[in-house]
């Protein structure tokens, strides 16, 4: 594969922003530089997470969506209130597919819109009495709910009302665990800040305060961490974990339960998919339980067989055999799908901009098709998402942080992409344009696109759009 791309990135870099105000322009720069694996000097590091530019039309989200439409709501068996007016539950109202097994309204809830619809009485006089019997309703209409959980909006913060009160108090009346997370819009940058308050909150509301089940512990107890269970993907790296000889006790928060958000401190591993929306928890689980963590990635065949052996090396010889034979087993299968559409996708030309952990997961996948990432980037990364992602890139490929559509745009018309995989908001943009897109943060009602069920998924869609003829029909400027 090629690992070095022929492509003057820092000369195009200076040409995009060059019709920035100065003051822009220097700030923008910083957020933007060519990637060189082999360079350890601050000049190598891009600047990121900070607060978006005023006037910016960003991609980012806020802590709101971080918690609830992120860490909180895969978790089925829970009602999650969207604490504020009805707009902002509303749009996070089953807007990921995050998949799960259960009798919606029964059991499980995911895909349910519950709001407290705050109005004007409300901010003016408090809304801690309504959401009191909001949480008496929901015991009673949904009496197998296992909890509730409370998902601010602006408006609580800013008028201060005490959520944690209403939760004590509800949690002693109803007899199941009610849950505040302080996650109003306006905390932090981004959603990330959202993630981090989501975890805090199963770390002082959850861990030790809320009892689970298990009946009884092997030496062989894992649990995925950060799996959002977006088209199937979590029960497709369980589908290998198992068969690998590991007892998967919690997948969280996909297709995931309350019980077991209580047995996070059991696993004797703690395997994280998603590390920007979960190490925070993961690393107090180590700090505070000794249990390891790392994280897998199996996105594609090259990364699926080494983050398999690096996981059996945590155990004993027996797995480690196992796991020998299930990359035996699959690896027909696997080579079977790249001699199919290798030759149809060999050089094609890849642009990237998701959140969480894509950008840099997804690189690998495409690398095994025959594929070039020539420019990745995400909306709310930190600073170790960036060093974890520029050794799996091309010396010389375009990095971006949080970048406006205006750049964007323009990156497109220089870089002449074959394919940008990117979120809802872009998708549009790049259609117009008359570039084949795909949408990478909920696989554009596909997937799953990791383990060894998705790669076959994965490589039809990026070929379906590709190699779709309706592309030939479009005028496309440049191109």
């Amino acid at each position: 594969m090629l690992r070095v791309i022929e492509q003057d990135t820092e000369k195009l870099i200076e040409k995009i922003i060059e019709n920035y105000p100065e003051k822009t322009k220097k700030e923008r720069k910083k957020h933007l530089i060519y990637n060189d694996p082999e360079c350890t000097s601050s000049i190598c590091q891009i600047k990121s997470n900070v607060k978006s530019r005023p006037g910016v039309m960003t991609s980012r989200g806020c802590a709101y969506a971080g918690s609830k439409g992120v860490v909180w709501g895969p978790i089925k068996d829970m009602i999650h209130i969207s604490h504020g007016p009805v707009g902002c539950g509303q749009y996070s109202w089953w807007s990921r597919r995050n998949y799960y097994t259960g009798k919606t309204g029964i059991n499980a809830f995911g895909a349910m819109h519950i709001t407290s619809d705050f109005q004007e009485n409300d901010i003016v006089f408090g809304g801690d009495k309504k959401l009191e019997q909001l949480c008496r309703e929901i015991r009673e209409i949904f009496p197998l709910a296992k909890g509730i959980s409370i998902q601010c909006e602006c408006p609580v913060g800013l008028i201060g009302d005490d959520i944690e009160s209403v939760a004590r108090k509800m949690t002693k009346e109803l007899g199941i665990p009610v849950i505040p997370v302080r996650c109003e819009g306006f905390r932090g940058i981004s959603q990330s800040l959202g993630h981090h308050i989501a975890n805090d909150s199963i770390r002082d509301w959850v861990l030790g305060k809320v009892k689970g089940i298990l009946e009884k512990e092997t030496p062989y107890d894992v649990l995925i961490l950060g799996d959002y269970n977006i088209g199937g993907e979590a029960w497709s790296s369980r589908k290998i974990l198992e068969e690998m000889g590991l007892r998967v006790i919690a997948q969280i928060p996909g297709d995931c339960t309350l019980n077991e958000l209580t047995n996070m401190p059991r696993p004797k591993l703690i395997l994280v998919h998603c590390y920007r929306s979960t190490n925070y928890i993961a690393r107090y689980m180590e700090e505070n339980f000794g249990i390891p963590w790392m994280e897998y990635n199996f996105f594609g065949p090259t990364k699926i067989y080494e983050s398999m052996r690096k996981i059996a090396k945590r155990f004993d010889e027996k797995i480690v055999e196992q796991t020998e034979k299930v990359i035996e087993k699959y690896k027909p299968l696997m080579d079977s799908v790249i001699e199919q559409y290798r030759p149809r996708l060999e050089g094609k030309r890849v642009m990237l901009y998701v959140g969480g952990l894509r950008p840099r997961h997804i690189v690998g996948a495409y690398e095994d098709l025959g594929m070039v990432v020539v420019a990745t980037g995400y909306e709310f990364a930190h600073r170790d998402d960036y060093e974890r992602t520029y050794p799996e890139l091309p010396k010389n490929s375009l990095i971006y942080d949080d970048p406006p559509h205006y750049e964007l745009e323009n990156f497109a018309d220089a870089l002449k992409p074959d394919l940008v995989g990117s979120g809802i908001k872009e998708k549009y943009v790049y259609h117009k344009m008359g570039i084949p897109f795909r949408q990478m943060h909920s696989w554009d009602y596909s997937g799953p696109y990791h383990g060894f069920d998705g790669f076959p998924v994965f490589a039809r869609d990026m070929d379906m759009a590709v190699n779709n003829p309706s592309w030939k029909l479009i005028r496309r400027k440049g191109r």
